[in-house]
């Protein structure tokens, strides 16, 4: 383990404060005090979707009178429960059967919407997945291979949403179309860096983010294209454009932003905290070179804190996530220092990968500690095998499913040394 406790401890804190302030069911509170519900004559139709879910819907349904239809879609690991509104579980990240029927449990109930009802869509991050409602022509099975190939190619969250948009019925603004002429009211906790509408779950209830030319050529430029699905890329070369979406009203009521402005808060009670950096992005290497650049010998105790969504190009099979791999690259990569430190990179929504950590804490004794343990860092940072790792060394950050997702957070913390 550390030989600085107090420094994990306390950034232990700073990523629970940050998971604390895009609390679903408190933003939601939030918003409904400042933006309430629309009145409507006729039913409302509440959909919330996403890892925030229940928890969105909860709050929701508190300030709902009159008829109403409330439906949850959440990723299995999440069991939280929602009284009054009927819960389906789909697969995250890559989209399974469960999501299928979700995605027609929800066109199902957005079809039945006149003009005077109204929709209330709860929108958190993990959207896409969760509704994979396919095009015609494109079955579930074509498009989890898309998944899979985005998730491997690199390509940030905005453009893997571009495509992903071209092969659903409910993305891009498909909910509008679906749910017109009644009108739609979405409330949004944004996992998404800069808070592009477009791109939380991959933007229902906007506008699309491009045309399925564009999706094709970028799936071109980054080298994937002659993966694709038959029946994909014919839909693609075919350059489908669904009709223009309605406006709705869209509220984000949570967002990464505002979570590191709450860490921001708790560090200043002990420490000096600086947010260096909202738009941590690109790949993992580069995101840790931008860590290690602002590494410098603190006058006290001092926090330099990041926020963004980073990506890691597969190119080995071993298991682990973005937050896992960065951390372990910030360890392998830093330099020998007179000065104690240790930084934390998490998923808010406690989950990194297909693993059950959120990320990982490191130090300056990470990879003595992975060497100690018999294994070899570089072999498994080329075998993307960040988790094993970090295992070894004793340094992963496990949390349960926080039921919130505003991608994720870093903290690296220093300060003199004891001597």
């Amino acid at each position: 383990m550390s030989d600085h406790p107090d420094l994990r401890t306390a950034a232990h804190q700073l990523f629970h404060a940050a998971v604390a302030a895009a609390d679903p069911h408190k933003a939601m509170i939030r918003a409904m005090e400042d933006a309430p519900l629309p009145d409507a004559p006729g039913r409302t139709f509440l959909i919330a979707v996403g890892k925030a879910a229940p928890a969105m819907m909860q709050a929701a349904l508190e300030h709902v009178s009159g008829p109403h239809e409330a439906l949850v879609v959440t990723h299995h690991e999440n069991h939280a429960d929602c009284p009054g509104a009927t819960i389906m579980h789909a697969g995250h990240p890559v989209p399974d059967a469960g999501g299928e029927a979700a995605g027609q449990a929800v066109m199902a109930l957005l079809s039945m919407a006149g003009p005077h009802d109204r929709v209330v869509a709860l929108i958190s991050g993990g959207g896409s997945a969760l509704l994979p409602a396919p095009v015609p022509g494109v079955s579930l099975a074509d498009k989890a291979a898309v998944n899979r190939l985005l998730l491997e190619s690199g390509l940030d969250i905005v453009k893997m949403n571009l495509v992903r948009q071209q092969l659903s019925q409910l993305k891009g603004g498909g909910m509008l179309r679906l749910a017109a002429p009644a009108p739609v009211t979405a409330y949004i906790l944004s996992d998404v860096i800069g808070d592009d509408l477009r791109a939380i779950a991959s933007g229902p209830t906007v506008s699309p983010i491009g045309t399925a030319s564009e999706a094709l050529a970028l799936l071109e430029q980054v080298g994937v294209a002659d993966r694709l699905p038959q029946s994909v890329r014919a839909h693609l070369e075919a350059g489908h454009t669904p009709p223009p979406a309605p406006e709705a009203r869209n509220i984000i009521i949570g967002s990464n932003g505002k979570s590191l402005a709450a860490m921001a808060e708790a560090a200043a009670q002990l420490w000096s905290p600086e947010i260096v950096s909202d738009h941590l992005t690109g790949d993992v290497e580069d995101a840790a070179n931008e860590v290690l650049a602002t590494l410098k010998r603190p006058d006290g105790p001092k926090v330099w804190l990041f926020g963004g969504e980073t990506t890691v190009r597969l190119k080995g099979t071993g298991l682990g996530g973005r937050n896992q791999e960065l951390a372990l690259r910030v360890a392998r990569m830093a330099p020998a220092v007179d000065f104690d430190w240790c930084f934390l990179s998490g998923g808010t929504d406690g989950r990194d990968g297909p693993t059950d950590a959120a990320g990982a804490i490191v130090d300056a004794g990470t990879v003595a500690r992975i060497a100690a343990a018999g294994q070899d860092v570089d072999a498994l940072l080329a075998n993307n095998d960040s988790y094993a790792a970090l295992k070894a060394a004793g340094d992963l950050l496990v949390t349960e499913a926080t039921g919130t997702n505003v991608a994720d957070v870093q903290a690296l913390i220093a300060v003199p040394s004891k001597g």
